[in-house]
């Protein structure tokens, strides 16, 4: 999967899935939104302010009809979303959310044993399924000017050729990547993103943040890595 300009479908048309396709269209991709209320004025509203020729569709033709497809949704309507894309084997998803719930205490907490990522690539195993996207902010991905400095994405999944071309749409969006490990280490992104709502649901907007990952940082000699314990 090259990043010459492609048909791409987003599927979800909350906050994170407009940012995403607004940037997608301004990089020359033609989007196709996924929802299940394509014809609805708000679905409207979103496709008209994307621009480039965007349209919307059901799930289930917008996914037939992309080379790439960005999954995007709250993780209560995951399961139930991922199985209206109906037939998705060979198609690389780009998994956005975070398998997260309300805890009693107020903050989020992990809804899963495991996570959005690795749960999708069950529901849709013909699939290869990206984790990417899910620790920044939905208003750094449409501006990430706002971010007031540089921010890495990082990248996890099971076929290497699938995150290099991941990688290479992270970084037109003007963002680093970082690989750091196969799918199920989307379980350690998805607790990214439960941190990173920390400061906004406690009210300390001041202190919010988004991930920088600084390379270059290992000691110039090492006996290598040592087993825990």
């Amino acid at each position: 999967m090259s990043n010459a300009t492609k048909t791409i479908a987003v599927i979800g048309t909350g906050r994170m899935g407009g940012a995403i396709g607004g940037r997608l269209a301004s990089l020359g991709h033609t989007v196709i939104f996924g929802s299940r209320a394509p014809d609805s004025e708000e679905t409207a509203a979103l496709v008209q302010k994307t621009g480039g020729g965007t349209t919307a569709s059901s799930p289930t033709d917008a996914a037939a009809a992309a080379d790439l497809i960005v999954f995007a949704v709250p993780w209560a309507g995951a399961e139930k979303a991922a199985s209206s894309l109906g037939a998705v084997d060979g198609k690389t998803i780009i998994d956005v959310t975070n398998a997260l719930s309300f805890g009693s205490h107020g903050l989020m907490e992990i809804a899963t044993d495991t996570s959005s990522g690795e749960s999708i690539q069950k529901w849709l195993p013909g699939s290869t399924v990206i984790k990417a996207f899910n620790t920044v902010g939905f208003h750094v991905i449409a501006n990430p000017e706002a971010a007031g400095g540089p921010v890495s994405v990082p990248i996890v999944g099971d076929d290497e050729d699938a995150k290099t071309a991941v990688a290479e749409l992270v970084q037109s969006f003007g963002f680093e990547s970082v690989d750091v490990g196969p799918l199920v280490h989307a379980r350690a992104l998805e607790m990214m993103s439960m941190i990173y709502i920390v400061p906004y649901l406690q009210g300390r907007k001041e202190d919010a943040f988004e991930f920088y990952f600084r390379r270059g940082a290992a000691p110039k000699v090492s006996a290598g890595v040592r087993a825990a314990g």
